[in-house]
């Protein structure tokens, strides 16, 4: 009776994330309708008239409706299995040290600034401090409209090159993080996950969470020895729920792999996880000796690198989903 509760309520959430997802669609055509009335209002108005002062209002009419028909071009690009799915990201600090551990994290404060943009929510699922600045490795999701089909734009090594605010003798440094992302996944999609082919470990939370959290080996890791994929959860308050979360972030990365393996079987690049390290990322970012974020997979560039730190990254996502669409 228990079990068929709770499938009623995986029923009804699934139900009603589908139901929001087309009448966000059927939200999108109106709004398009709408600004196309209004171009077609303006027009005819100023053949009549020939007055001035409308052409400002049809040039900014015009231009709203094109802005607005290119968001909806995106939009129809996310066609992927699991694109209009919530997005679960790990980032890790590779080559350089302390220098990636604080690149780690600028690139987690501009994840977090890009949702806030997009109107998305991100929680925090495990993180790892690195030992003197910055962040060895975090787990966050991030929950909104579209948000994998999105972020799995940033699947790869992103490179930083900067004068280092560590470095006694201002030296220019180059350091490495990488952005892995997958579907945040409610229901068990048809994985078999053999308990014997799993081995759990549990430890005590590093994070915020209260005494008892940090007291009690809460913080639950997994590995599934025949992938070898890891996962880990240290923010719930118990180990039970934090094993529940693992599981569900574990269930997440084999469908993932699994979508990965067909889509490569069709011959579209996925822009797998290099090994971390020069020579190997998909974005670099230089502040110095010029200001330049460049994507090396689709030339797009921008000199604005604050802007670009401070979560403005839609035009990367847009040219990269244009690029593996056509």
């Amino acid at each position: 009776m228990k079990d068929n509760f709770y499938l009623d309520q995986k029923r009804v959430l699934e139900v009603g994330k589908k139901v929001k997802s087309c009448e966000s669609k059927i939200g999108l055509i109106k709004g398009l309708e709408t600004l196309l009335s209004d171009c077609k209002t303006y027009i005819e108005l100023y053949e009549e008239s020939h007055d001035q002062t409308l052409e400002k209002e049809l040039e900014e009419s015009l231009n709203n409706l094109e802005t607005e028909v290119e968001k909806a071009k995106i939009k129809t690009l996310l066609s992927g299995k699991y694109d209009d799915y919530d997005a679960i990201m790990t980032l890790h600090s590779g080559a350089g040290g302390t220098e990636a551990q604080d690149w780690t994290e600028m690139l987690f404060r501009m994840y977090k600034m890009y949702a806030e943009k997009q109107g998305y929510k991100i929680r925090i699922l495990d993180i790892l401090n690195g030992d003197e600045a910055g962040i060895k490795s975090i787990t966050f999701e991030v929950n909104g409209d579209n948000a994998y089909g999105f972020l799995k734009a940033e699947k790869g090594v992103h490179r930083l090159v900067r004068i280092s605010p560590f470095d006694a003798n201002a030296r220019r440094h180059t350091s490495f993080a990488s952005v892995e992302v997958m579907p945040k996944i409610e229901e068990k999609p048809n994985i078999e996950i053999k308990p014997e082919d799993l081995k759990i470990d549990t430890y005590r939370s590093s994070g915020a969470g209260g005494q008892n959290v940090n007291k009690t080996e809460s913080a639950i890791r997994i590995t599934h020895i025949p992938t070898g994929i890891v996962v880990s959860c240290q923010v719930e308050r118990s180990q039970l729920q934090n094993r529940e979360m693992a599981m569900q972030m574990l269930y997440s990365r084999l469908a993932e792999k699994e979508e990965q393996e067909e889509m490569e079987k069709l011959a579209k690049i996925r822009g797998e996880i290099k090994k971390i390290e020069w020579g190997s990322q998909i974005r670099s970012y230089v502040f110095c000796p010029y200001t330049l974020v460049k994507d090396h997979r689709t030339g797009y560039e921008d000199t604005n690198i604050q802007s670009v730190m401070d979560g403005n990254i839609q035009e990367f996502i847009n040219e990269y989903l244009k690029k593996i669409n056509f």
